[in-house]
């Protein structure tokens, strides 16, 4: 959520302009984006298939994560992604009076939809809570890690062949 943030003041500013309307900043947080999705979707594919591959040999990671590391892999996520800044810069336009502080009503906006995601990622947190005993077993957790490693690669493919439409 904290790089929805950053998003939004990048569009207040008028940063988001300069970074869709140039090909080359757009390309280098296109491709920037693109190499982290791959990144994590390559360390997913490799705890998948760390040891001999049988379900039975993949164990829960033995590092704790910490909040801080966990909320820096999210701000990553988002902060790298340049479709966030063009969604605000296509959204929000129209929800902004032409009177008034456009800046405090597209910050009010950018809040809107950090608290609908908190609310969605909030309800997921919850649901996935209650299926923690069934995602417990080796298998599941192999064939997770072999899915969101596949799917985040695809992700970075498809941020890397992305071509804004100007």
């Amino acid at each position: 959520m904290a790089a929805f943030f950053l998003h939004g003041a990048l569009s207040i500013l008028g940063l988001s302009v300069i970074l869709v309307k140039s090909a080359a900043a757009f390309a280098i947080v296109k491709y920037l984006g693109a190499a982290y999705l791959c990144w994590i979707g390559v360390k997913a594919l490799i705890a998948a298939f760390n040891g001999t591959g049988t379900a039975a040999r993949v164990t829960p990671a033995k590092r704790r994560r910490t909040l801080a590391r966990a909320f820096g892999e999210g701000f990553l996520t988002n902060a790298l992604n340049p479709k966030l800044s063009m969604f605000y810069l296509a959204a929000f336009p129209q929800f902004i009076t032409a009177g008034g502080t456009p800046a405090a009503s597209a910050f009010l906006l950018v809040a809107l939809h950090a608290a609908i995601a908190a609310l969605w990622f909030g309800m997921m947190v919850l649901l996935f809570t209650r299926l923690t005993a069934a995602a417990g077993s080796p298998g599941f957790q192999r064939w997770l890690k072999e899915i969101t490693g596949v799917v985040f690669i695809g992700f970075g493919l498809k941020l890397a062949s992305f071509r804004p439409s100007v």
